[in-house]
């Protein structure tokens, strides 16, 4: 049962060595006094059919403990193994395909990222692996620190998958965060502001914010050496295509955040127009969310057209990007099919289907400039 209202004290020991005591007496301040914080939170009424709570307030304001008197003490109890991969450590019943749709969905794009040491991942992304393990074990979580450690525009694209995810699961979150510019993002359907100790719950669809703030990224042609940032992210391949390609990138600012290249695989053919093929595509696993994929490959097939004259071809075999390119008017679906055949790569690696395995089927696109 959770409570209607909530009064509580922090008070936290006092040292009194030389140094502190100097501390305390260089602002004229009575210390113990100022050790003492008090919250109080009144007419607390979380609804019965909601998705995402946020728990906002500064460091030290008592949201943690907050959390605790309303939800319970072993909210926060829970155990990452940072040494495995995330798809390691998803429950054991779990099909390939379920691990596959709850890390989509929070936002874990990239295949790399699954089979990783979470100890290698970026804090973004560990947040996010960090969701997924505790959406496996129950459908009421609560996250502490939400966004605090990373760049504010990567707190915006976490923000915006975990409100996607929660909505597509029905799963019920807590998110306790320091940063108020998450709010238009994330969109809770009730807030407790521990700094004027109050909780709200929206009265409109825009009652927390007036308009999201608008995320301005550009697009620009990039050199072979930025690909080095992203190949680790890409499942395919590290090496870039040979013979002639062009190459994108997409910006946040002066930070690349996004690679694309466009490759001719096919052989051309005399009063025909020259074939090249949409590849390499990659988001920083901090920036997904945000729709950033599906923009890079349709502007920059727009800029090679523009460019040159010639045919833009596409290939996918994951089904999320599949549906996503179903929706996209300029580009028309030509059919799918299951790449079959040997091809040996250095190492020990035997790579089927040239760089896919045995019987995965992808979905084949053309673009068309409308």
């Amino acid at each position: 049962m959770i409570p209607k209202n909530i009064k509580f004290q922090l008070q936290s020991e006092v040292f009194n060595t030389f140094r502190c005591q100097a501390a305390a007496n260089s602002l004229d301040i009575d210390v113990k006094k100022k050790s003492v914080h008090k919250l109080e939170i009144n007419n607390i009424n979380i609804p019965k059919e909601w998705n995402i709570g946020l728990i906002y307030g500064a460091s030290g304001s008592g949201k943690t403990t907050l959390a605790k008197h309303l939800f319970g003490n072993d909210i926060f109890d829970f155990s990452l193994d940072e040494e495995k991969s995330i798809i390691d450590q998803l429950p054991k019943d779990f099909t390939y395909e379920d691990c596959a749709n709850i890390l989509n969905g929070i936002g874990l794009n990239s295949v790399p990222c699954w089979i990783r040491p979470v100890k290698t991942l970026s804090n973004g992304q560990k947040a996010r692996a960090e969701a997924a393990y505790l959406m496996c074990k129950q459908d009421f979580i609560c996250i502490d620190e939400w966004t605090s450690v990373v760049d504010r525009t990567v707190a915006k694209a976490m923000s915006v998958s975990l409100h996607k995810f929660a909505k597509k699961y029905n799963k019920q979150i807590i998110l306790l965060s320091c940063h108020y510019d998450i709010l238009e993002w994330v969109h809770p359907d009730w807030l407790i502001d521990c700094n004027k100790q109050e909780f709200k719950l929206p009265l409109s669809d825009d009652f927390f914010f007036q308009e999201r703030e608008k995320l301005e990224f550009t697009i620009k042609e990039v050199g072979r050496e930025s690909w080095k940032y992203f190949s680790k992210y890409h499942y395919l391949s590290e090496l870039l295509p040979g013979g002639k390609i062009y190459l994108y990138g997409i910006f946040h600012g002066d930070n690349q955040i996004g690679f694309q290249c466009f490759a001719n695989y096919t052989p051309h053919k005399p009063n025909t127009k020259i074939i090249y093929h949409s590849n390499r595509t990659v988001i920083h696993p901090d920036y997904n969310g945000l729709g950033l994929g599906i923009k890079l490959i349709n502007e920059t097939s727009k800029l090679l057209k523009q460019k040159i004259d010639c045919r833009i071809m596409a290939k996918f075999s994951a089904i999320p990007i599949f549906k996503a390119m179903k929706k996209q008017p300029n580009w028309v679906f030509l059919g799918e099919k299951r790449l079959m055949g040997k091809m040996k790569t250095g190492g020990n690696m035997l790579r089927r289907g040239g760089f896919r395995e045995a019987g995965v089927k992808t979905f084949n696109f053309e673009f068309i400039d409308k």
